[in-house]
């Protein structure tokens, strides 16, 4: 309970701010380096193809939201359409997918250190996960205000750097790379430097960098006024993909020519150096450190909590449902960030391959949820028509657009296929799901017996 009627303290200002920060994060800030790496200019039709097909997800799921009063979760969705099996894999590998995330938010915190401080990467990751777990300890009542302020920040730097770059565009600014211009997005190659293939590739960290999108509607739901938030939180998203994604990316690109940018370093802060301000370079380090720290504490309390609510559904074990004097589930907290903190040991053992593996894994995963989501609608429309046409906020195009967007889904995880990069963490991810069938056959079996 405590939880929820916390989640309920959040105010539309919390959501809509929380709603932008949390898909403003490691994947955009760090991860597009490689993306752009990839596919030269033509990362700009990626982020657009897969923001659009998110859109559709995320209408399916308001629609699925608002048709009935006292959906909690995601899993409560997946039960009622697909069966107990879907909510127990679904609940669990959502947990999956923050773990994931936030591990590379902590390994983003290694790299991002290394631009003040040449220190092993795994040092200032494991530094940051002891420091979140004791923020985390202490109190959920500044959560919601703390990352509020902290997704502002985000949104001021993207604003920044697209109001700055306008700017040098107009007054043609030459930096060491050459000068600020439209063209810089076809004078290096052209739009598909790299060819189709460089273009397809990108589509992973393109998917990652989108992560948590469903949190909008999802956070939108555990307000004082869903009918009202969960519409307006959606609709926005277009706009969002828009500004910060699609702009943000288009003002780097005519700031630098796509090759100066690299999977090593952050874009953003590799674009303030190029314009010749060392001390702007350094604050907009630190803005995208501050942003890593955030995500992984955000990982941290949604992992938590979701443990919680699968213990008190009886889908994980009991202890994870305790809660301490602070009402946060500390035993999930604990049990959570033991796992994340294998981010910081894989910075040690593999620290060039370790954000490509784990950014890769959170994807697919993302990619499950995101389709039980669609397949939910689908069931939802078939077996409640009623429900569907009394709907004030019908999914459009729908069936259609769902089975083309669980196919664009299914395309990408083949292209992961033919990655070097990303073809291990494809290989190794089937045995998550594998494990869990196997654990949730033999739970059900247990209870039967008994």
């Amino acid at each position: 309970m405590e939880q929820r009627e916390l989640k309920r303290d959040l105010s539309n200002r919390h959501v809509q701010l929380i709603a932008i920060g949390g898909t403003i994060g490691t994947g955009l800030f760090l991860g597009s380096g490689k993306a752009i790496q990839l596919a030269g200019p033509s990362i700009i039709f990626a982020y657009l193809i897969v923001g659009i097909a998110l859109f559709f997800v995320m209408r399916a799921l308001g629609e699925l939201l608002l048709s009935k009063a006292g959906y909690q979760s995601l899993t409560d969705i997946a039960e009622e359409y697909l069966g107990p099996w879907a909510s127990f894999v679904t609940g669990w590998t959502y947990w999956f997918c923050w773990i994931m995330t936030a591990m590379a938010d902590v390994i983003a915190v290694g790299v991002y250190v290394k631009y003040w401080f040449n220190i092993p990467q795994w040092i200032p990751a494991l530094i940051c996960v002891i420091i979140l777990l004791g923020l985390n300890l202490l109190t959920v009542k500044l959560f919601g205000e703390l990352e509020f302020w902290f997704a502002l920040i985000k949104v001021i730097t993207i604003l920044a750097l697209i109001i700055i770059g306008v700017i040098l565009l107009v007054m043609g600014f030459k930096t060491d790379a050459g000068s600020v211009t439209v063209q810089n997005l076809w004078n290096h190659g052209g739009l598909f430097p790299n060819g189709v293939s460089g273009f397809l590739l990108s589509f992973q960290m393109v998917i990652f960098a989108y992560v948590g999108v469903e949190l909008v509607g999802v956070s939108a739901a555990e307000t004082s006024n869903p009918k009202k938030n969960i519409p307006s939180a959606i609709n926005k998203i277009p706009l969002r993909i828009l500004f910060f994604y699609v702009g943000a990316l288009i003002v780097l690109l005519f700031i630098n020519p796509w090759m100066e940018l690299n999977a090593a370093e952050s874009p953003f802060v590799k674009t303030f150096s190029l314009v010749g301000i060392p001390l702007a370079a350094g604050i907009i380090n630190f803005v995208v450190l501050t942003s890593a720290a955030s995500a992984c504490n955000s990982g941290m309390f949604s992992t938590s909590r979701i443990l919680y609510n699968l213990s008190k559904n009886d889908q994980g074990p009991s202890k994870f449902a305790k809660l301490n004097k602070n009402h946060v589930p500390s035993n999930g907290l604990f049990a959570s960030t033991l796992v994340i903190s294998a981010g910081a040991l894989l910075s040690k053992l593999i620290p060039d391959q370790a954000f490509g593996i784990v950014t890769t894994i959170s994807a697919i995963c993302f990619i499950w949820v995101w389709s039980i989501i669609l397949i939910c609608h689908l069931r939802y429309k078939k077996t409640r028509p009623q429900l569907h046409a009394t709907s004030a906020f019908k999914a459009p195009l729908t069936p259609f657009i769902n089975y083309v967007v669980l196919a664009l889904f299914a395309v990408i995880l083949v292209i992961m296929l033919f990655s070097d990069a990303t073809r291990p963490a494809l290989s190794l991810t089937p045995v998550w799901f594998i494990l869990l069938f196997i654990f949730y056959w033999t739970r059900r079996k247990k209870k039967i017996n008994l």
